[in-house]
């Protein structure tokens, strides 16, 4: 049989007197936060402002009246009673002090009205700052602040080399880098959270139209991916300095605490009284900023914990994308609409939601469905459905109750930009045509002194082509000749006529090339002018 000693009864006693009191001190604190829940929460945080306004400064009733009155906010219309029941439960709640200053007064009156007094508590102005906080950018996508990061890296570096130096740091030097290294911190890890959480937020809504769509997917592509870059890019080399400055930590911490005890030095003092002590100045804070960067143990590092909110924010916009898909084939989320059908539901008498079940799912008694059997089996009309051959319903209206095709009509193909396109491109082909005829008028009679472009050596070739093609060939003396090669273009207002002439040849310069044309001479010339009989001396000729 187990025997409990004396000592070990009074042991489990001291543990459950001491854990009974941190339970009370607990609940003490947490009643701190009771008035941002009461019905009149909005005087009580009224009140609550007024006296954050303020510093060690203690307000009697008619001057918190005063104060509401000309913010003209919610309490602005509170009697005096009324606002001495709203600062008791204050006090009650531990937001508000009892101040304890000496009253001076000439009259009884004036003695009535300032001794009530009240100032505000630690615990009361830290709740409201956080309130207020919250109310002012609760729904906003907070900024993460990157650039500190990179601040962090170069103060831990130089501390380092502060530690690592003979004789050590200079103490009030490594205070002050240790100070502004943490509150830089502080302020990246903060604005990290409070993104990452709206992000969350954001991601977790099946409401999204496109347009918000689109956006959130250009911040998380964009933004979590720069953010998640630059801190994979520098948690290493924090993480590295972190551990060049860990060995000198306990004695450069020793030095600095020697040389600026600060309010650290009550704890001595004053032992009842507990002090908070600026981040940095403890061991324990080191420890946790290293965790934030390197993995060790169970638990993995903040950057771990950055990249696997990543992803998993990844994975809520591709969701988000497949219910957009679905719903642009049709299979829309009908959320909202059951939740307002089931609004009505609850509303509605037994008679009503008989009738909202009938308009909403179409369940109407027992039905027979008209279904045309197989005209080659003959089923007599005793015949029992139990024991009758089966009939086979279509999908449609076996699913949906209705033999209409399901989805719509696809609209018509919109071919208006690219018939502009093309109107565009003949446009300009029509404009590279009627330069290049004018640019050939303008060379005709001095081919081998010229020198053609592209689109001109283009159309000279082709009504070449096109003279030779309609010519005629017949035979004399002296060879063969050509008879009526010509080809003209009536748009262009131009046209080309070639002659055999043995002996003779035409060279045709361009940017593509020379062309030389052997016992032929051509001449162009607009269509307005008479008829060419005979060439003229030198007209389009090169020589050969």
């Amino acid at each position: 049989m187990a025997v409990l000693s004396l000592d070990g009864v009074e042991g489990k006693e001291g543990n459950a007197l001491q854990g009974r009191e941190t339970d009370a001190e607990d609940w003490q604190r947490l009643s701190a936060y009771a008035y941002l829940s009461a019905p009149e929460r909005l005087e009580y945080i009224a009140v609550m402002r007024v006296f954050c306004g303020t510093l060690l400064a203690d307000l009697s009733v008619p001057d918190v009246l005063t104060k509401l009155a000309e913010s003209g906010g919610p309490g602005a219309g509170t009697d005096s009673e009324t606002l001495t029941r709203r600062l008791e439960e204050l006090v009650r709640w531990g937001n508000l002090l009892r101040s304890t200053h000496t009253v001076r007064a000439t009259s009884i009156s004036e003695y009535q009205r300032s001794r009530s007094r009240y100032q505000l508590s630690k615990l009361g102005e830290r709740v409201q700052r956080d309130a207020d906080e919250v109310l002012s950018g609760a729904d906003a996508a907070r900024e993460v602040s990157s650039e500190l990061l990179a601040l962090v890296e170069r103060g831990l570096r130089e501390l380092a080399a502060m530690a690592a130096a003979p004789g050590g740091a200079d103490p009030q030097q490594a205070l002050e880098r240790i100070s502004t290294l943490f509150v830089q911190f502080t302020g990246f890890a903060e604005s990290v959270r409070d993104f990452y959480a709206y992000l969350g937020q954001v991601l977790a809504r099946y409401d999204l139209d496109s347009a918000e769509y689109q956006g959130f997917k250009e911040l998380l592509l964009d933004y979590v991916q720069a953010i998640t870059e630059d801190v994979s890019f520098r948690a290493p080399r924090i993480a590295a300095h972190l551990d060049a400055v860990r060995p000198h930590l306990p004695a450069l911490l020793a030095r600095i605490d020697e040389h600026t005890a600060g309010i650290g030095a009550l704890a001595d003092g004053v032992p009842e009284t507990r002090v908070q002590r600026s981040r940095g100045r403890d061991l324990a804070d080191w420890e946790g900023l290293r965790e934030w960067f390197t993995t060790g143990g169970p638990h993995s590092s903040q950057v771990d914990q950055l990249r696997d909110a990543t992803l998993r924010a990844l994975h809520s916009l591709l969701a988000n994308a497949k219910r957009m898909l679905r719903s642009a084939s049709g299979e829309m989320s009908r959320r909202k609409d059951l939740l307002r059908l089931a609004a009505w539901f609850d509303a509605a008498e037994p008679e009503e939601a008989h009738d909202l079940a009938v308009a909403a799912f179409g369940l109407y008694g027992a039905r027979h469905l008209g279904v045309a059997p197989d005209p080659d089996r003959s089923v007599p009309a005793y015949v029992s459905w139990w024991t009758g051959p089966m009939v086979d319903v279509p999908v449609a209206l076996r699913e949906r109750g209705s033999r209409a095709p399901r989805g719509r009509a696809a609209a018509a193909e919109d071919h208006s930009e690219q018939k502009h396109r093309l109107m565009q491109q003949a446009r300009q082909q029509a404009a590279d045509r009627r330069s290049a005829a004018d640019e050939l008028r303008s060379a005709s009679g001095r081919f081998d002194q010229v020198r053609l472009g592209a689109p001109a050596m283009r159309l000279l070739l082709e009504l070449l082509t096109t003279a030779l093609g309609n010519a005629r060939l017949h035979q004399d003396t002296g060879g063969f000749l050509l008879d009526g090669a010509q080809a003209d273009d009536a748009d262009l207002g131009i046209r080309l006529t070639a002659w055999r002439t043995p002996g003779r040849s035409t060279v045709l310069r361009s940017v593509d090339g020379d062309l030389t044309m052997d016992d032929l001479i051509v001449a162009v010339e607009s269509t307005s002018a008479p008829a060419v009989g005979e060439p003229m001396p030198g007209a389009g000729e090169a020589s050969a």
